[in-house]
């Protein structure tokens, strides 16, 4: 039995290997065997689904050629499917990487750097009233031009 053939069912069923399930198509068990594998065959809805699809081949003699070429179109397909999951699959560079790190760096500089603005601009506007309420003092001094123009009487 060639190893394409022992591909496609390598990991269905412990009880019945391959070689078993070929030779009950082609009647080549004896009577206990043969028993054993239809006895299997109820107890797994696979292994009977299985030797209905093999029965329903006509031509017994290239089973092993459908199955040969089942294997090659499997794994053509598993091959072209892991090809997609590749190329849809963002590629790690650590450029990427490094350039996200500098970029959240800068943003938390920034919003340091503007708090630490804000904090000061309220900061300075709050210690000016506090000065001038707290040391009471009186109104600015009048510029020399507005004592001249008070003092004038202009009729």
């Amino acid at each position: 039995m060639s190893s394409d053939l022992k591909d496609i069912l390598s990991n269905t069923n412990k009880d019945i290997d391959n070689q078993q399930l070929m030779d009950y198509l082609s009647s080549h068990l004896s009577q206990a065997k043969q028993h054993d594998v239809e006895k299997a065959m109820t107890d797994d809805a696979f292994i009977n689904d299985a030797v209905e699809g093999l029965q329903q081949i006509e031509d017994k003699k290239n089973i092993n050629d459908y199955v040969e070429h089942l294997n090659k179109e499997l794994t053509k397909q598993v091959a072209k499917n892991k090809k997609r999951k590749e190329k849809r699959r963002l590629k790690d560079s650590p450029y990427t990487y490094l350039v996200i790190m500098i970029l959240l760096i800068l943003m938390v500089i920034c919003f340091v750097v503007v708090k630490k603005y804000i904090d000061a601009k309220k900061q300075g506007r709050e210690s000016r009233q506090t000065i001038t309420t707290a040391l009471h003092l009186p109104p600015a001094p009048l510029s020399r031009w507005q004592v001249f123009c008070n003092s004038q009487a202009f009729f």
